[in-house]
């Protein structure tokens, strides 16, 4: 035994009680401490050292902006409806219940823009969204008509010479570059009398005459109202989630990392086998390209992800979590082994409700939940969460956040890892909430300094 042994062993026994004193009063200092909300056990082992520097959750930052509704959507000061319409309008809507109603506000605007009485919407049937209900099953249609009046012309039905043929369609849904439409739509609205759009991607609200701007708000904010049996469905849905509670929009599909085309490490292989089988000729980037395209912020975070940055902005890891997702989640184990307390529409439903429900009826009552819940993180920035964001400004619920793709592809992109990975994820997305950064959409609402 060489002589640092020897004299490690020939401690005092004076020596070794002061120790054994010290030790103890340490240990009973961490027993009695009271729980914090950002916990070491909250992360991955090792990934924080033992001495990290606990920080306060993310809604304890002071704001310094919000978003509320634009001094011009007022009906007030609405310019007053034409005497005599130009024509009807039908809005052709197509994909999930969100994207759908992202068109039919787009499409409120445009028949306010043409002086056009709008037809309630067409939403297409989708076997790939499981998907047969319309607009009225979804949206409360009286009060719909009832809200936008003064704002535009909307009727159930058609007059007697127009009831019996097809809206022309006039495609605008894919033009490329700026979109006029009192150039390209209203010729046919005059010749036809009668016409179905679907919105351009591309076009640009702002400049629209502010009673047109209105229009869209009004539609999409105070009239698009649930069904008094859908409400009454999320009602119950929201008094069963134990209070308080975040709502989370987790994105980790099989056809949503497909249509990523990102690459992913260390899924499972029935994960592995969902993505593909979802790709079809839809390749993920390889190389310098993958890395490119994931530090843009392309590539869906994963659950594990989303469990690492929730616990890196001080998300207590007893929080409530109402998930409100799609059906097929992948990998969720990642987020239900750190955040035990989930809820979800299968776990709250009857097995016999869940099953008859189709894919707008689901997503609308996340929707319902989302913009009443105590706070909401998104892991994307999709038409739900758009939607949801600024409904929750509207109510004055300002607990809404976006996770930064992003910032977490950079972060580790450079090496960040544990403790340094953590602390930079929570000041970027502390400043993101001080400034309000993607909390309203700026067509309807504007900016004020607190």
């Amino acid at each position: 035994m060489n002589s640092i042994s020897l004299k490690i062993f020939s401690i005092k026994p004076s020596t070794l009680s002061i120790l054994l004193v010290v030790t103890s009063l340490l240990l009973a200092l961490i027993a009695i401490s009271p729980p914090t909300p950002f916990s070491l056990k909250s992360l991955p082992p090792n990934s924080l050292s033992y001495f990290s520097r606990l920080k306060p959750d993310i809604w304890s930052a002071t704001r310094t902006v919000e978003w509320r509704p634009c001094k011009w959507w007022n009906s007030d000061s609405l310019t007053a409806l034409p005497a005599e319409s130009n024509g009807y309008i039908r809005v052709d809507c197509y994909g999930g219940l969100n994207q759908m109603r992202r068109d039919f506000c787009d499409g409120v605007g445009i028949a306010r823009l043409l002086n056009a009485t709008l037809v309630l919407p067409k939403f297409e049937v989708a076997a790939y969204w499981n998907e047969s209900s319309g607009f009225a099953d979804v949206f409360d249609v009286d009060y719909f008509i009832q809200q936008t009046k003064g704002f535009v012309n909307v009727v159930k039905d058609l007059p007697e010479e127009l009831s019996s043929r097809e809206p022309v369609r006039v495609d605008c849904s894919k033009r490329k570059g700026q979109f006029d439409y009192i150039e390209s739509v209203l010729p046919s609205l005059l010749e036809h009398r009668y016409i179905s759009i679907t919105p351009a991607m591309s076009q640009r609200r702002d400049r629209y005459p502010f009673y047109a701007k209105a229009a869209l708000c009004q539609a999409c904010y105070n009239a698009l109202r649930l069904t008094k049996a859908l409400e009454k469905k999320g009602s119950d849905l929201l008094h069963a989630i134990p209070k308080p509670f975040l709502s989370l929009h987790l994105r980790f599909e099989p056809d949503m990392v497909a249509y990523s085309q990102c690459e992913y490490t260390g899924l499972s292989p029935a994960s592995m086998h969902a993505i593909d089988a979802a790709r079809g000729d839809r390749k993920p980037w390889t190389g310098d390209a993958a890395r490119i395209w994931r530090n843009r912020g392309k590539c869906p975070l994963t659950p594990n992800e989303t469990a690492f940055i929730l616990q890196a902005l001080a998300i207590p890891t007893d929080t409530t979590i109402y998930l409100a997702a799609g059906d097929g989640l992948l990998e969720i184990e990642g987020l239900t082994s750190i955040y035990k307390s989930i809820y979800t529409k299968s776990t709250l439903l009857s097995s016999e409700d869940f099953v008859s429900m189709h894919g707008n009826t689901k997503a609308a009552l996340d929707y319902y939940i989302s913009i009443s819940s105590d706070a909401y993180i998104a892991t994307y920035f999709g038409n739900m969460d758009k939607m949801v964001s600024a409904m929750r400004a509207l109510k004055g619920l300002y607990r809404t956040l976006f996770l930064s793709r992003r910032a977490f592809a950079d972060y580790t992109s450079k090496g960040l890892r544990g403790k340094e990975l953590a602390d930079a994820l929570w000041k970027t997305h502390r400043d993101d909430f001080i400034m309000g950064r993607g909390s309203a959409l700026p067509d309807c609402f504007c900016e004020y300094g607190l």
